[in-house]
């Protein structure tokens, strides 16, 4: 993270970090600096203008001991699942990114962690996923599921070209790991509780879903070009 941080408050280009990554790792760099600095017993990562609500109060936010209850009864909190309903997983990201980023990914996955493939494949059919990198877990599980992760990330980093990619796209290895972060719970088979969100700004939910049909329909039409 760059530029004039208030005092107190920590950055991510301190100790070991991948701070310079950033424009491409998004959040991911923080969630790196936490998992090799931080020594806690719970860890996590909320959105910059999203956090997890209170499950009594949903325009409160959580605190440490509603957080420690719930990973008494499941392994990780996780924010409210997104339904694209028209879309799965696989053909959002491709509608909305480039595609071969996904399946580059996917051929790593075969190559460095082929137990993952069958709940990868399973997910990307399904519309249903947990977005923004949000999660909340105890720090050995956080532990693993970060060398899980980043191993893949670095893999990936080694093989794309982003030059063609606009700024949005630049964030590739952030937006590919929010469709990673399901695939590995599902294969471990790891018990999860949603909560709701809070987000501090104007989320323009209708103009998302606006985009997401017309990326769906340019993105049909296309494909039925190139199968002329």
């Amino acid at each position: 993270m760059c530029g004039e941080i208030p005092p107190g408050y920590l950055r991510d280009d301190t100790g070991d970090n991948i701070s310079w990554k950033n424009p491409h790792y998004c959040e991911l760099t923080a969630m790196y600096w936490a998992w090799k600095n931080l020594d806690a017993d719970i860890i996590g990562l909320c959105h910059y203008r999203r956090y997890f609500a209170s499950p009594s109060n949903r325009k409160s936010y959580l605190d440490p001991a509603e957080a420690e209850h719930i990973l008494h009864l499941c392994d990780v909190i996780l924010p409210s699942a997104r339904n694209y309903v028209i879309e799965t997983n696989r053909s959002h990201y491709a509608n909305a990114h480039h595609e071969k980023d996904l399946k580059e990914a996917e051929k790593i996955i075969t190559e460095m962690q082929p137990e993952y493939l069958d709940a990868f494949e399973k997910r990307m059919a399904m519309t249903e996923g947990h977005r923004f990198n949000m999660m909340l877990m105890r720090k050995g599980l956080f532990d693993e599921y970060c060398s899980w992760l980043f191993e893949i990330l670095f893999k990936l980093e080694e093989r794309l070209d982003l030059s063609d990619h606009n700024r949005n796209d630049q964030r590739v290895f952030g937006h590919i790991a929010e469709r990673l972060l399901d695939v590995w719970i599902d294969a471990r088979g790891l018990r999860t509780a949603e909560l709701n969100y809070i987000f501090t700004g104007n989320e323009h939910l209708l103009r998302k879903a606006v985009l997401m049909a017309v990326r769906k329909f340019q993105g049909n039409i296309a494909r039925k070009i190139s199968n002329e």
